[in-house]
């Protein structure tokens, strides 16, 4: 079972960085008359799906199970592809990327239960994190494959191998099971669970903090080749910092996940939002390009694994029968900052002209998420471990 969590969030990752893997591409092709501004604005639509998927997905797999929602999401995520790949303008081009957006956002909530339900005592965040790493492998074969693609083809071949994740419908009809998760003692509204006297203050807490960490992760995503480039790095060396960034967030979200099921989940989760900061904002220097190449693997390390180690949080704050609708409902409203973290890196990209100041803009929501994850409650649910 851990094995196809894997596989379908690496599809989930790929889908996600090809936006930024193809960006620099996409603003050097002028058929598309794409300008500084429409690579915010695809992130941002991709965004505006995601919400949608994760609600949707959350609610459907706590009422029919888990197969069905993953299954189909799989099936809409390839098509939604496909679309991108036919895509003639800017305008086709992102509504099939809030089509994808959709299926991104149902993949993280269904895996997430999935992986939360089978894995055993003690190993939950260590299971999440592995198969939340994949996202960042899917990452860096985006990024692989347009290091040696682009610019030689065109920057849509990308969104064709996207389509493939179709033929692992079948696998996950065969192999996840059917039934629903163990129900509630007489619950009948779900949502309202969330806001009990007992939940209340960390569901709030956990929206929060994921909203920071959807707005650092999408945007570095969706904007970090590019602002290399602009930094003066050549497209070649500029995909190379994403390959950097997507190995150091699978990589090292091993070792995180390790401390964190030690005891020391709200501790870990505020020192990667804190490495994230620091690392982001040290790219901006004038430092050899290998040791930049290893501060970027630490950013991803940081802003991806910020947002595995909530994903894990809400995992273990939420009993079974309603951790699909937290996680759901959680990385629903928390899509809202992958919706503007992107236009915000537009914007500040565009008022100010030196690269710097998108590093900075990249910093501040993962200095923010570190101050919100210091708030969150030291006792997540009477059935989790203590978070520090």
């Amino acid at each position: 079972m851990l094995t196809l969590a894997c596989l379908v969030l690496f599809i989930d990752g790929y889908d996600l960085f090809t936006l930024g893997t193809i960006g620099p591409s996409l603003m050097h092709d002028r058929s598309w008359g794409a300008v500084p501004s429409s690579l915010g604005t695809l992130g941002s639509v991709t965004a505006m799906g995601m919400p949608f998927g994760s609600v949707l997905a959350g609610w459907a797999a706590d009422r029919w199970g888990r197969r069905t929602p993953l299954a189909v999401s799989v099936a809409w995520i390839s098509a939604a592809m496909l679309a991108a790949a036919l895509a003639g303008d800017l305008t086709q081009l992102g509504a099939a990327r809030f089509c994808t957006g959709i299926g991104i956002g149902a993949l993280a909530p269904l895996v997430s239960a999935l992986v939360s339900d089978g894995a055993p005592a003690g190993r939950r965040t260590l299971h999440l994190a592995i198969a939340l790493g994949s996202i960042g492998v899917g990452g860096t074969a985006s990024a692989l494959l347009g290091r040696f693609l682009l610019p030689g083809h065109h920057f849509q071949t990308l969104f064709w191998i996207g389509v493939l994740p179709v033929l692992l419908v079948p696998a996950i009809w065969l192999t996840v099971p059917a039934g629903r998760p163990e129900p509630a003692q007489g619950a009948r509204r779900p949502v309202a669970e969330l806001f009990t006297p007992q939940a209340r203050r960390g569901t709030v807490l956990l929206w929060v903090a994921t909203f920071m960490s959807m707005a650092l992760v999408y945007s570095t995503t969706a904007w970090l080749p590019t602002i290399m480039m602009k930094s003066g790095y050549n497209l070649g060396s500029s995909l190379e910092f994403m390959i950097a960034f997507t190995v150091g967030a699978s990589a090292g979200g091993l070792l995180v996940s390790l401390l964190a099921d030690r005891g020391h989940l709200k501790y870990v989760t505020m020192g990667t939002f804190a490495l994230a900061a620091v690392a982001l904002l040290t790219l901006s220097s004038n430092q050899p390009r290998p040791l930049l190449l290893v501060v970027s693997a630490l950013a991803g390390l940081g802003s991806l694994g910020c947002q595995n180690m909530i994903i894990a949080y809400m995992s273990a704050f939420y009993p079974p029968h309603l951790r699909g609708t937290g996680l759901g409902v959680g990385l629903g409203v928390g899509r809202l900052g992958a919706i503007a973290g992107p236009s915000y890196l537009s914007l500040a990209t565009a008022l100010v002209v030196s690269p710097r100041a998108g590093f900075i803009a990249f910093m501040i929501p993962a200095v923010l998420g570190a101050a919100i994850v210091a708030l969150l409650p030291r006792t997540l649910s009477p059935a989790a471990p203590a978070a520090e």
